[in-house]
C-alpha cells in the first residue's frame, strides 16, 4: 500500500511509540516465562528484582537497535508502519484499516488452528505436543505472553531482520524497489530462524532430536510466512496483529476449550 514519506518528527515519534510498546511487551512476558521456568526456585547470582533491571535495560537496549535500524532501512523499500504513519499525518483511512486488522485475525486465527492440528494430530505420533505443555502457567500470564509474540517479535523478526535481508537484497542487485523473489526468499528465511528461535523454550521440554527441531520449524515457519507476507503487503501492524490473534488462540483459548 502506499506509504507518506516520514517527517524527521514523525521518525522520532514512530521509534519513541515502537520503543516504549517493545519494553510494555518484554514485561508483559516476564510473569509467564518465570512460570514455565520455575525462576522462583532458580538459585540466582543476584536478587531477582536486580535481574529483572539488568534484563529490562538489556532489552530495551537492543529494540531500541532494532527499531532504529528498521525504521531507516524500511523507509526506501516501502515497508513500515503505513496506517500508524497516516495515522500520525491525520490522513489514515479507518475503512482500510479495519478490513486489513480483520484480515489479519482471521488469518491469525488460521494459522493457530493449522498449528494446533498438526502439532496434536500429526507429529504427535512420534513426539509429545508442545501446544499441551505450554498450557501450564496462569491464563493471566498466557494473556500477557500474547502482547511479546505480537510486538517484539515482530520487531526483532519483521521490522529488523527481514527489512535487513530485503534491503541487501535490493542493494547487491541494484533495485529501487524488492522484487517479489526478494521478499519471499526474506520471508522464508526469517520463518525458518522463526522455527529456529523456539527451540530454547522446547528444549526445557524435551531434547532437541531432529524431529523435534524439524517440527519447530514447519509449526512456526506456517505462521512466520503468513506474518512475512503480511509485513509485507499490508505493513508491520498486519503482522503484529495476526500474530498477536495466533499467540492468543493457541494460549489463550484452544486450552480453555480443551
Amino acid at each position: 500500500m502506499a506509504q507518506i514519506e516520514p517527517s524527521r518528527a514523525m521518525d522520532r515519534q514512530l521509534f519513541g511509540g515502537l520503543l516504549a510498546t517493545a519494553v510494555a511487551g518484554q514485561l508483559a512476558a516476564l510473569p509467564y516465562v518465570f512460570s514455565l521456568f520455575n525462576v522462583g526456585d532458580l538459585s540466582l547470582p543476584v536478587p531477582l528484582p536486580v535481574a529483572i533491571l539488568v534484563q529490562a535495560v538489556q532489552g530495551a537496549a537492543m529494540s531500541a537497535l532494532a527499531i532504529w535500524l528498521g525504521l531507516r532501512m524500511a523507509r526506501g523499500l516501502g515497508l513500515g508502519l503505513p496506517f500508524v504513519q497516516d495515522w500520525l499525518a491525520g490522513r489514515l483511512d479507518r475503512a482500510q484499516f479495519v478490513s486489513t486488522a480483520r484480515l489479519s485475525v482471521v488469518l491469525g486465527a488460521l494459522a493457530a488452528a493449522a498449528i494446533f492440528v498438526l502439532d496434536r494430530y500429526v507429529f504427535v505420533l512420534w513426539i509429545d505436543p508442545i501446544t499441551a505443555m505450554q498450557e501450564t502457567p496462569p491464563l493471566w500470564q498466557r494473556i500477557l505472553v500474547c502482547f511479546y509474540g505480537g510486538i517484539n517479535e515482530e520487531v526483532f523478526l519483521r521490522l529488523f531482520l527481514m527489512t535487513l535481508l530485503i534491503w541487501l537484497a535490493s542493494k547487491l542487485l541494484r533495485r529501487t524497489a524488492p522484487t517479489a523473489a526478494i521478499a519471499w526468499l526474506a520471508i522464508l528465511i526469517v520463518s525458518v530462524v522463526f522455527g529456529l528461535g523456539h527451540l530454547p523454550m522446547t528444549a526445557h521440554f524435551m531434547p532437541l532430536t531432529t524431529l523435534v527441531v524439524t517440527r519447530a520449524i514447519v509449526l512456526n515457519g506456517i505462521a512466520g510466512v503468513l506474518f512475512g507476507w503480511l509485513y509485507w503487503r499490508r505493513g508491520l501492524e498486519a503482522a503484529m496483529i495476526a500474530h498477536f490473534a495466533t499467540d492468543v488462540v493457541l494460549h489463550v483459548l484452544l486450552p480453555l476449550a480443551m
